[in-house]
């Protein structure tokens, strides 16, 4: 791992137990991540490109490896370190959008900060959903918002902290394609402007090409790792 890395990851391998026994889906995957890169993941389902995320935002444990995310070795980190780690320096963003029904949209973006006891959640928050473009929709619940708006709200959530690394699966997987080219011209500005470090896993090969650099998966593998 450079200076300079927002993610590291060593020799990093996924074995899950299923019915018919012992299932591997990473199988050796090794990363240095810049810090204010982007990089995407492709590859087909079942590639192991969703594991490798959870697995390098600290969700998911690998069987073995090391993984470093944001300056912080995580491999041995228990749920309560890699938490506060997640809440002061991680974004995700989710192909469901995982958006909170009984909660506003200006409360679902001010709860990473209230969880951080941050005296100006509510101000920020409604800072960040103007900056997303839905500041008048503050006092609106979900299931007021359509699609689009829901996984803006949801950006805004994820950015709201001042994520060192934003996470991104699949997050215009639920949406047409023109909601889903306004919902990724949003991601990709609003990373560029807070020099954020973007991973995004996707299946679209325009999406991938818009990043830095662009790594293919099959079988648990890296199979390329192209830089554009």
């Amino acid at each position: 791992m450079t200076v300079a890395s927002a993610i590291a990851l060593a020799d990093v391998r996924l074995t899950l137990k299923s019915a018919a026994g012992a299932v591997k889906v990473l199988n050796g995957i090794s990363l240095d991540i810049a810090a204010g890169g982007s990089v995407a993941l492709l590859g087909p389902s079942g590639s192991g490109k969703s594991s490798l995320l959870m697995i390098a935002a600290g969700l998911e444990k690998p069987t073995s490896g090391r993984v470093v995310l944001a300056g912080t070795d995580i491999t041995d980190c228990d749920e309560d370190a890699l938490a506060r780690l997640r809440r002061g320096c991680v974004g995700i963003v989710f192909q469901s959008f995982h958006l909170i029904a009984t909660m506003t949209a200006l409360e679902n973006v001010a709860l990473p900060l209230e969880f951080a006891r941050d005296r100006d959640a509510s101000a920020r928050a409604r800072d960040t959903l103007a900056s997303v473009g839905l500041g008048a929709r503050a006092a609106h619940y979900p299931s007021q918002l359509s699609g689009g708006e829901q996984q803006r709200v949801a950006l805004a959530r994820a950015l709201v902290a001042g994520p060192r690394v934003l996470f991104a699966d699949e997050p215009t997987g639920n949406l047409d394609t023109e909601t889903g080219t306004e919902v990724a011209e949003l991601l990709f500005a609003l990373a560029s402007r807070t020099g954020t470090t973007l991973f995004l896993v996707t299946h679209e090969e325009s999406l991938a090409r818009r990043c830095r650099r662009v790594i293919r998966l099959r079988d648990g593998l890296i199979v390329s790792d192209t830089r554009l």
